[in-house]
């Protein structure tokens, strides 16, 4: 194992996901007393999922932590809600090979924030008792026991409420100069003045930061730029992210992300890879194969970009000043898209 760990959904084909689940099965038999000699020998249900998983997993999200090199260091299952309205947390095994690393807390993050996006209320697991550190973990993460939907001996059941997730919705040009003095130059303000490198010095004052989103109303009104927006349960604007588009005959394939922001209040609950994976998606969808960006090195959002699967391509000194007047470098980003 090498690199940086990134957590990202596998197509269930891919072959990377019964190894891992084999493993985890196997060792839970074997935990419980009725091991098993090979997957063949699983129970019908656990077998399918390491042999047919592509079948059984057919309604689920698999995320698999992979390094640097793509080699798979942990997978977690987030199933689709079923009857009881939420969503489960399943199947988390990371490789020997791997602990230490953070792989568990980072499969764990991004399915929490995958079941916040469906609208889920709440997300539920269970765990073996004596599995204890995977309990502490879930302890830390705010799920607690609730009563048993399953009574077998030295299981666990628990569940975590989960925030409503804010609303994201893609604004058209007249929604863009809607808000573009109020709720989007308020947040461009709180992102500069907070020290975020996106063009502008600070102080940033309102009147500047609402004339910049004028000129990207008139952007996307020429199709050139796409705009989406994070709203809060009062419909204050908890963030953005911008697509731009080239109107080269050579670069039509490729996007740039530009101005990804989220508003101080409402950072450390993984909006800005919500709003990130809003804009990779469209991408995807308009037939865009690569995406493009660029953030002052060592910035937090470097971690985030690698978390999502963005890999680095180089960096440039001394590229832009920060809102202090410093001037900083910054990394080049890409990533391929399917």
């Amino acid at each position: 194992m090498n690199g940086f760990l990134t957590v990202r959904p596998a197509a269930l084909a891919d072959p990377r996901i019964s190894p891992l689940l084999a493993a985890y099965h196997l060792s839970t038999e074997a935990e419980k007393g009725t091991p098993a000699g090979s997957p063949a020998e699983l129970p019908p249900a656990y077998r399918a999922e390491v042999l047919t998983p592509e079948t059984a997993l057919a309604d689920d999200t698999v995320l698999l932590a992979v390094d640097g090199a793509e080699t798979a260091a942990g997978v977690v299952v987030l199933s689709a809600p079923r009857a009881h309205g939420a969503p489960e947390i399943k199947r988390l095994w990371v490789d020997p090979a791997a602990h230490g690393r953070g792989a568990a807390a980072a499969l764990m993050d991004e399915a929490l924030r995958r079941a916040e996006a469906t609208g889920a209320r709440s997300v539920r697991l269970s765990v073996w008792l004596w599995r204890e550190h995977a309990l502490a973990l879930y302890r830390r993460l705010g799920f607690r026991p609730v009563h048993p939907w399953d009574d077998r001996p030295g299981l666990l059941c628990m569940e975590k409420v989960l925030s409503p997730a804010p609303h994201v919705e893609r604004l058209d040009p007249a929604g863009i100069r809607a808000h573009a003095a109020d709720g989007l130059a308020a947040l461009l303000v709180d992102a500069v003045d907070g020290g975020a490198s996106l063009g502008f010095l600070a102080p940033l004052e309102p009147v500047e930061a609402a004339s910049w989103w004028r000129e990207v109303a008139d952007e996307a009104e020429r199709g050139v730029r796409e705009v989406w927006a994070a709203y809060g349960t009062g419909d204050e604007i908890l963030g953005a992210v911008t697509l731009v588009r080239t109107d080269k005959p050579n670069g039509r394939h490729r996007g740039e992300i530009a101005r990804l922001i989220v508003h101080r209040a409402a950072r450390g609950q993984g909006l800005g890879a919500r709003l990130l994976a809003t804009a990779e998606s469209h991408a995807v969808a308009q037939g865009l194969t690569l995406l493009i960006l660029d953030t002052q090195t060592d910035s937090p959002a470097e971690g985030l970009y690698r978390k999502a699967g963005w890999t680095p391509a180089g960096v440039i000194p001394d590229f832009a000043a920060d809102p202090a007047g410093t001037l900083r470098p910054t990394t080049l980003y890409y990533k391929q898209l399917p």
